[in-house]
């Protein structure tokens, strides 16, 4: 076998391969394809005594690949429309069913595969939880949590609010004000309210690796007598731990927040370099993970709870960005994107 004769073998091999075909579902884009074309532009090299039977068995081999096209294009054509908006009758024959994909083709989605971890670590720690709503009103998001009038968080320019004044809840501290109202009897027979509330959350932001309009929020609620900001750094330092399953330092430094007074950012060593610096922490060797606090008293006062008898903490921070962290993952957009290749590596 002379080497034209492997070249075309070889092409031919490549264009008919199922995955190359899917790229020429058009007849009129053969002919475009950039391995034929080389092959028509390698007749010109050929000495002249060769062309014609080499520009023959390329021709052949571009009618056998509209051939295969129009064969596909025929199978296509003889499987039966459904309409998946119509209901199914589960009376009719069994080959008259549509053929539905089983449990078994799908997995659980990256996120709630941890989340489910990151509850399983605040139920043994004595927490509830109770999911987050994905609308919500304005006193649930702002009036209830202490936003003054004005505040830019009210803006439709950085909230998503319809036009009838919902609002697609930015922050999972929506639920504060229900679950503070909701377990106010547990403070009144001596038990705490210790509640944690996972959810999705939505922001107007400009998308990039780090940044999402769409992502997983985790607040937590803790409420009893002569509670301090000790317990609250104790609290998250046993969650962290526990969760990248290694010891940790944890250090807080002042922040605002309308909810929380006072208010702070929780900065924890890098789990990954223990504080050498690495690209995961912009090598500076600390995270900042979580905003956090002591509840503010205006907020424990609009659910009935009297801040002079009892203190609380809260904070709230991305699950997206604590699995990010566990597993490397370099672009926040992956967990919505449904790319199968990047979901394929958790099942």
């Amino acid at each position: 076998m002379d080497y034209t004769q492997q070249k075309v073998i070889e092409t031919r091999k490549l264009l008919l391969s199922s995955e190359r075909l899917k790229t020429l579902a058009d007849k009129s884009d053969v002919s475009k394809a950039k391995e034929l074309r080389e092959l028509y532009q390698y007749i010109g090299t050929l000495p002249t005594e060769q062309r014609a039977a080499f520009g023959k068995e390329v021709n052949q081999l571009r009618d056998e690949i509209v051939e295969k096209l129009d064969s596909i294009r025929e199978l296509d054509q003889s499987l039966t429309p459904i309409d998946l908006s119509a209901p199914f009758d589960i009376n009719l024959p069994i080959e008259q069913q549509p053929k539905l994909l089983t449990a078994d083709h799908g997995s659980i989605h990256p996120l709630m595969r941890e989340l489910a971890t990151i509850l399983d670590i605040f139920y043994r720690m004595g927490f509830t939880a109770i999911e987050s709503r994905q609308i919500d009103d304005d006193f649930h998001m702002f009036g209830s949590l202490n936003f003054p009038v004005g505040h830019p968080a009210r803006d439709d320019y950085d909230t998503f609010i319809t036009k009838e004044g919902l609002i697609a809840p930015a922050h999972t501290s929506t639920m504060q004000n229900r679950v503070l109202k909701q377990y106010k009897t547990d403070l009144e027979a001596d038990l705490p309210i210790a509640v944690v509330i996972p959810g999705r959350v939505f922001r107007n932001e400009d998308m990039d690796a780090r940044h999402e309009h769409t992502f997983y929020q985790l607040e937590g609620i803790y409420v009893d007598k002569t509670i301090h900001a000790g317990n609250l750094i104790a609290t998250l330092k046993t969650f962290f731990q526990a969760y990248y399953t290694k010891d940790l330092d944890i250090k807080i430094q002042p922040f605002y927040f309308p909810f929380t007074e006072p208010s702070f950012e929780l900065v924890m060593s890098c789990p990954f370099c223990s504080k050498k610096g690495c690209s995961v922490c912009s090598q500076v060797g600390w995270i900042e993970m979580v905003g956090c606090g002591m509840i503010h008293p205006n907020v424990l006062s609009a659910a009935n709870i009297d801040p002079t008898k009892y203190s609380g903490f809260a904070w709230g921070g991305g699950i997206d960005r604590l699995v990010m962290m566990k597993y490397n993952i370099e672009d926040i957009r992956y967990f919505e994107a449904g790319k199968l290749d990047f979901l394929r590596q958790f099942l």
